[in-house]
């Protein structure tokens, strides 16, 4: 059997950091999908005649370093998909994005997986979920969690949140939900410029980041104000309330680096070339009158949103004042997507 699924990564504006037990988040999340930034996945399901093994290969070549990765994912999921516990597997994956470009590869990479899996197990399990169905993108999600929190949310398009919150009906530690509500059309076609400042690896990973929350001394302090910022953005998309979604992403952007900086031991991984791209945007923002912000997530790169109606004029900005600070010019162009597509 075969099974076929690109899936988007995401881009968080209200950011979860912390978390526990079996991949659980301290606080619910809500992000932005993208359209371009893209994992591509392919799952062949064999019969084995000899031991089952799994072969992963990325962009065409055999990549056994990331095999070890895969296989603890699947032992976290075999519940998920019983039937599959003794079949050989074949993965294929390409991105349409580079590593260490600020964003998340592993929400796109395990939500193709998590999708590939359910959409074998639908035919091969009995009373598994069709592909058109809510449950089987609830069930989808939660495969996705197992194997990166932030992939829960890209099982779907536009604006998900994931963790329990008394804002959102149905909202769970256990998966992703889309809003039960349509958008303020400010907020419909929005852009995301990610400006590369570096693409040098980081010097702590997130696994051990989300760890350090666990003794964090502002721990507590941080879940509430997550939750009381998740009801302000969420109010913000649907009345249109451009300023609260402003002050909101960025204050949670910052807020993000400033866990990691008070951590024990504390890190730091903005770069100069960052804060000067913040201060530009801010500068120019007032300036202007534009609705334009940023958001960062655990690394230096800079997600610049903004509308579509704003799109020219923000590239010339980009190309004019801040492309010196990115890493060889850098920028990459995206927007928000509709979320993953099954290749027949």
């Amino acid at each position: 059997m075969k099974s076929e699924w690109v899936s988007p990564s995401n881009i968080a504006l209200v950011k979860y950091w912390g978390k526990h037990g079996n991949q659980l988040p301290s606080n619910a999340s809500l992000s932005m999908t993208l359209k371009n930034s893209v994992t591509r996945t392919i799952v062949r399901v064999l019969d084995s005649k000899i031991q089952a093994k799994t072969q992963f290969f990325f962009e065409g070549r055999p990549a056994p370093d990331f095999e070890s990765k895969i296989e603890s994912f699947l032992s976290r999921i075999i519940p998920f998909f019983p039937a599959l516990k003794n079949h050989s597997l074949v993965i294929e994956s390409w991105n349409t994005f580079p590593h260490s470009a600020g964003i998340a590869s592993s929400a796109s990479a395990m939500s193709a997986l998590a999708l590939c899996f359910s959409s074998v197990s639908g035919e091969t399990e009995q009373g598994g979920a069709d592909a058109s169905s809510g449950d089987f993108y609830r069930r989808a999600s939660e495969i996705a969690r197992l194997g990166s929190g932030s992939a829960s949310r890209s099982v779907y398009g536009g604006f998900s949140v994931w963790g329990k919150t008394s804002f959102v009906a149905g909202s769970s530690d256990e998966w992703a939900v889309p809003l039960d509500f349509t958008v303020n059309p400010v907020f419909s076609e929005m852009q995301d410029s990610v400006l590369i400042v570096s693409s040098a690896k980081k010097k702590i990973s997130s696994t051990a980041g989300h760890h350090l929350m666990n003794a964090h001394p502002y721990a507590e302090q941080r879940y509430r104000l997550a939750e009381k910022n998740m009801g302000l953005i969420l109010n913000a998309l649907k009345t249109g309330n451009v300023a609260d979604f402003v002050r909101v992403t960025e204050n949670e952007a910052l807020g993000l680096h400033s866990l990691m900086m008070s951590s024990d031991p504390g890190f730091m991984l903005l770069e100069p070339g960052t804060l000067q791209i913040i201060n530009k945007i801010r500068d120019y923002r007032e300036k202007s009158g534009a609705f334009i912000c940023f958001t960062i997530d655990a690394g230096p790169n800079v997600h610049l949103l903004y509308p579509a109606s704003e799109k020219k004029n923000i590239k010339d900005f980009i190309t004019r004042e801040l492309m010196e600070y990115c890493e060889e010019g850098r920028v990459l162009w995206d927007e928000m997507g509709n979320g993953p597509i099954q290749i027949a």
